[in-house]
């Protein structure tokens, strides 16, 4: 059976375009360049030769690693849960009482965290402190700065 790995929608939709740039795109851009690259002699002082073969290493990589992936993808919609308490896909407004400042993340897939979209991965610290917390909740949890401690104000699902 394969471990399957949770992801949003959304973000199985960018993963899976991803997939089919590098495949129609990138692919034969690389192809390409290093038809080009050998029309220009010698290979073996030729950088742009190296370059592009470094690329299509790359590129094949992860059109491997997105191939594997995929269907190992398990899309969980968080409109659909219906909680009260925290759980994956969750859209949580955290209060931190020592700064006197709210913050809003979201827990989604490893795949598609970026914490400067305020996404994060259902494996952090941070999401794994407050998976099964609900509101009014305090959730304390190591930071890179040290331990800090939130009080969960509001959980939803969209």
């Amino acid at each position: 059976m394969l471990n399957r790995i949770p992801i949003t929608a959304k973000g199985a939709e960018k993963l899976k375009a991803e997939l089919e740039y590098l495949k129609k795109t990138a692919r034969p851009n690389v192809v390409a360049a290093i038809a080009e690259a050998r029309e220009k002699g010698d290979l073996s002082e030729n950088a742009e030769y190296d370059a592009a073969r470094e690329e299509q290493g790359h590129i094949e990589g992860r059109i491997a690693e997105l191939e594997g992936k995929i269907p190992a993808l398990q899309v969980i919609d968080p409109k659909t849960v219906a909680s009260d308490r925290i759980v994956f896909g969750a859209t949580v407004t955290l209060y931190n009482e020592d700064e006197d400042s709210s913050v809003t993340y979201q827990i989604v897939g490893d795949d598609e965290a970026d914490i400067k979209k305020n996404l994060i991965s259902v494996s952090s610290p941070i999401a794994r402190a407050l998976i099964g917390k609900s509101e009014g909740d305090t959730v304390k949890f190591m930071a890179p700065k040290g331990q800090v401690t939130f009080e969960v104000e509001e959980v939803e699902y969209k």
